[in-house]
């Protein structure tokens, strides 16, 4: 279920900081003026592959994730979101329509905010210029790196560098060693550009390998420093 939030302007501008801090006066009274927060359950689809670009989304809480359907409709997680990153912006300035979908891999909580009205701060502030400037560059080098490692690695390396991705991009619960998201086989695999047979074979050897321990969708790493071996050699 979607529904809209009644969260205060002033506390969005807390969880995205970095970027309210960037606006002026008059942009930061016409962000909250054009902005909406709207709350998510889990699984549910932010926006569709296809679908025209209207807004840029930040994460206010919950974990999310991107993906593209393949040939013959297999999916490929190309990236996932985590508070309090901002997403759905690339096609809007590509001129295109989404080539993925986003959806929620926990229930969220996401503010939207008209790109129009970005593109406009955009022409009026060149540090809301650079900062987009600066996350496109950082991102398309990150979807370099895991071009490589999905295309060149064995299954082990790239189920590694997936546990290794998620360790890095969601962070460890309050033991310091288990994975603070709970995928499923299939997103593993989506993850990994892999089956999910060979996702649930590959996890198993981790786990009897005392690399892992796997209880249910909960993944705890046990011996990093032979997991990120892996990862490196491939």
């Amino acid at each position: 279920m979607v529904k809209k939030e009644n969260m205060a302007a002033e506390v969005v501008f807390q969880k995205i900081q970095r970027f309210a801090e960037l606006l002026t006066e008059e942009q930061l009274a016409a962000f909250r003026h054009q902005m909406s927060v709207q709350s998510y359950g889990k699984g549910q689809p932010i926006y569709l592959e296809g679908d025209v670009p209207e807004y840029l989304h930040f994460m206010l809480e919950g974990k999310a994730k991107v993906y593209m359907s393949g040939v013959g409709g297999k999916k490929q997680i190309m990236r996932v979101v985590k508070p309090v990153e901002l997403f759905g912006y690339r096609a809007y300035f590509a001129g295109q329509n989404y080539i993925g979908t986003a959806a929620t891999l926990t229930p969220c909580t996401i503010c939207h905010v008209p790109m129009r009205i970005v593109s406009q701060w955009m022409a009026e502030n060149v540090e809301v210029s650079n900062f987009f400037i600066n996350l496109l560059s950082y991102e398309l080098g990150n979807a370099d790196v895991r071009t490589v490692n999905l295309t060149q690695k064995h299954v082990r390396g790239r189920l590694a560098d997936a546990l290794l991705f998620l360790r890095d991009s969601y962070g460890l619960e309050e033991d310091h060693s288990t994975i603070s998201v709970y995928l499923s086989r299939e997103d593993l695999a989506n993850l990994s550009n892999m089956t999910t047979s060979n996702a649930i074979r590959t996890l198993s050897a981790f786990a009897e390998e005392h690399l892992i321990a796997i209880d249910g969708r909960k993944i705890k790493i046990l011996d990093l420093p032979h997991l990120q071996k892996i990862a490196k050699i491939g």
